[in-house]
């Protein structure tokens, strides 16, 4: 459990580092504000990303102690 939670929470702060450097329009079809045309970063979601990412691997940190 451990390990599952600390790559998933890698995943997603890599996630976020892509939403806070590319626009919208260079991202992956796949991930959720890929808009053609558009130029603006998504802040939004490369925060929400960032803190899910260092929650889980907290929770991971967390539970490998016990």
């Amino acid at each position: 459990m451990k390990l599952v939670l600390t790559l998933v929470g890698v995943v997603l702060l890599i996630i976020a580092a892509v939403y806070f450097v590319m626009p919208a329009d260079q991202l992956p079809g796949f991930f959720p504000g890929h808009e053609a045309g558009e130029m603006r970063v998504h802040t939004k979601h490369g925060i929400i990303s960032g803190v899910i990412g260092l929650v889980l691997i907290g929770a991971g940190i967390w539970i490998g102690r016990r």
